[in-house]
């Protein structure tokens, strides 16, 4: 697929810097470079995920290049969902070490009472028992002995481990005993403490989290030496799980923070480019080939702290998201009784789509919108890579046939229930959190989001939606706006308002020191640096939490208003804190988009294009050929190398000097 220049920088810049975002069928890339920003794309390499942005690099002419690479990998991801991490040992106390097994006895499936047997996160024989028990109040239960030391070190040595994870009782109070049983483990062989991973509350989350990091952690160093081996004059960076970025020579310390690696940087993306358009309230929609993210901005990016990945709990910072199995690649196929079901099965970037003529013979969402004419089969995606209509429509025949209906009408169906299922997603993340979807601007990205943005914002009875230039890249221009930044945590459980306030800023200041220490041996300097503080709280005999500002006398009140605008209640109970955070990050990087030139009049379509359902023929405009202020009314098709986009009737488009599209229902969106 080829690089093509896309636009000319209006400032000067005197680093070439790359934005990698690597995802279950394409990676994409966004470079600039000499001023000039420049999009590719190719199929990714899920074996060896390095060789596809070697490929990319390559086609970029930048290979032998001094460049900042920053990207989102897969890596840590796919290894856990996969199982295949690293023979792992896992450390505890004496009679605790089928605390991970058990987790907190939570059903899948709740009235299925003969569930199949699910394998534990680490096998009984690496679950390794010693002393160094602490109570509650940080008070030694069972020490810790020279005795016990050794009989440790000797049975890891006989298990021959390549990383180990130590999670002892309360350690977030006192890490002492955690740091003996480190100074004892082999050399060469990772170690991951809690008291360092996460040092809070819950040891079932706390072991977890610490396991995953040591799970994963020598893939992702491994691959990134790879990487960097090959491509000697980058310096390497990794977005982070929380939307701020990594660099390279500290993965192997923090890999569990990269298990959302990838749609982190496409919240940075929406972020940005919402900010430029002056809207800080967004609902984002990220459709890609295998998989839909959705998030929602509220002037800035949303963490949370109980994240899954799979069927783990991650609760180190992560962005707010809620993933679907449902993107372009999402196969379309008939139950045993009749029932059209699309998702999660994907196909994948091999063979994909039936339309991509590689082989695949099932149908998906992408077949689905070239038979319905939403998607052009003139397109070439990437700018590149011809579709295959008529391999399309013969694999949709076959759902369409027992259903005994038209080609087009099974078409319109999967895209239909692929759309219910996407707004179902995106109600998860807006009305289960306590906002109305309405008072917020639908921001569509991914290379398939265009083709539904107007069905999703009229099942949310939205009024106004955004489709940024380079839709179909985001993530990976999200990976030049992210910032470097470090989260910290430490739990601390006592009634708000028994602590002083001067000493909770200690604590804050501790955090914040060891966050900026590591973030200055990155490089960054100090005075660019900004930090969130902000505390863990709940009423008293409560077991969840929300985190609301560090506002000292003022904390109490935030809560209750938190609480009221997400349950709909507050209560007249005793508040309690259970963890502090620090969120310390660079200012965002501003790469500069330029603004694209005036309309200077009407704009003709490049051709006419048949769509499902109407009776004349749609017209079809080049993204780069608008300019700011051009108006299209639906329905028509806005296409571009790396994304098209569906103006459905009733619709109004229209551009402004950025290059974003806007959406508006009857009328044009404000601009």
């Amino acid at each position: 697929m080829c690089a093509r220049p896309i636009t000319n920088m209006t400032a000067s810049e005197s680093i070439t810097v790359l934005g990698v975002d690597t995802g279950g069928t394409f990676t994409d890339f966004v470079l600039l470079r000499d001023g000039q920003l420049s999009v590719h794309k190719v199929l990714s390499t899920p074996a060896r995920p390095e060789e596809a942005i070697l490929d990319g690099t390559g086609a970029l002419g930048c290979l032998n290049r001094e460049l900042r690479l920053v990207h989102g990998s897969t890596v840590a991801t796919n290894a856990v969902l996969e199982g295949k991490g690293v023979r792992t040992v896992y450390i505890c106390n004496r009679g605790l070490r089928d605390v991970l097994t058990i987790g907190r006895q939570q059903r899948a499936e709740l009235f299925n009472l003969q569930p199949d047997p699910v394998p534990p996160p680490v096998p009984r024989e690496l679950c390794v028992e010693t002393g160094g028990r602490l109570g509650a109040d940080g008070s030694v239960v069972e020490p810790l002995s020279q005795d016990d030391l050794d009989a440790l070190a000797a049975r890891v040595r006989e298990l021959n481990p390549e990383a180990i994870a130590i999670n002892l009782l309360f350690s977030f109070l006192d890490d002492r005993f955690e740091r003996a049983v480190e100074q004892v483990m082999p050399e060469g062989v990772l170690v991951s403490r809690s008291s360092a991973v996460l040092p809070e509350q819950g040891e079932y989350e706390r072991g977890i989290a610490t396991w995953l990091n040591a799970y994963v952690g020598p893939l992702m160093a491994n691959y990134l030496r790879r990487l960097t081996q090959r491509l000697p004059h980058a310096h390497v960076a990794v977005m982070q799980s929380s939307g701020t970025t990594l660099a390279a020579e500290q993965v192997h310390k923090h890999s569990v923070h990269l298990l959302l690696s990838g749609p982190a940087g496409g919240l940075a993306g929406a972020r940005y480019l919402g900010s430029l358009a002056g809207e800080e309230r967004l609902l984002s929609f990220d459709m890609g080939g295998t998989s839909t993210d959705v998030a929602l901005i509220d002037g800035d990016i949303r963490l949370t702290s109980e994240g899954h990945v799979g069927r783990f709990p991650v609760t180190v910072p992560m962005v707010d998201m809620h993933t679907i199995g449902a993107g372009g690649g999402s196969l379309a196929r008939l139950d045993p009784g009749g029932l059209l079901l699309v998702g999660p099965e994907s196909a994948g970037a091999s063979p994909g789509p039936a339309c991509y003529g590689r082989g695949g013979k099932q149908a998906t969402v992408t077949d689905a919108n070239l038979v319905l004419g939403r998607l052009p089969d003139k397109v070439r995606l990437g700018g590149t890579h011809v579709l295959d209509p008529a391999a399309a429509r013969q694999a949709l025949e076959i759902i369409a046939r027992p259903m005994g209906v038209s080609t087009e009408e099974a078409a319109a169906g999967v895209i239909r229930i692929a759309n219910e299922h996407m707004v179902r997603a995106l109600r998860v993340i807006s009305l289960e959190r306590g906002f109305d979807p309405r008072e917020f601007t639908l921001f569509c990205f991914g290379g398939a989001g265009g083709l539904h943005v107007c069905a999703l914002a009229e099942a949310l009875d939205m009024r106004k939606a955004m489709v940024p230039i380079h839709a179909g890249v985001l993530s990976a221009l999200g990976m030049l706006v992210a910032e470097p930044g470090r989260q910290r945590s430490r739990g601390l459980i006592s009634p708000l308002g028994d602590v002083p306030g001067h000493e909770i800023d200690g604590h804050f200041d501790a955090l914040s020191d060891e966050a900026r220490q590591e973030l200055e041996e990155e490089g960054v300097s100090v005075g660019d640096l900004r930090e969130l503080r902000s505390l863990d709280l709940r009423y008293q005999g409560q077991s969840y939490t929300l985190t609301v500002p560090w506002r000292d006398s003022a904390t109490g009140e935030l809560f209750h208003a938190a609480h009221e605008r997400r349950y709909g209640h507050r209560l007249d109970m005793p508040v309690e804190m259970v963890a502090l955070r620090v969120d310390v990050r660079a200012r965002p990087r501003d790469p500069g988009l330029p603004r694209i030139p005036d309309s200077g009049g009407e704009i003709s379509p490049e051709y006419h294009t048949h769509a499902y359902g109407q009776s004349q023929p749609v017209p079809v405009f080049q993204r780069e050929s608008l300019g700011a202020g051009h108006r299209i009314d639906g329905p028509a098709v806005v296409v571009e190398s790396v994304a098209t986009t569906w103006i459905a009737p009733g619709w109004t488009a229209l551009v402004d000097p950025s290059g974003t599209i806007w959406l508006g229902r009857g009328e044009p969106a404000p601009v």
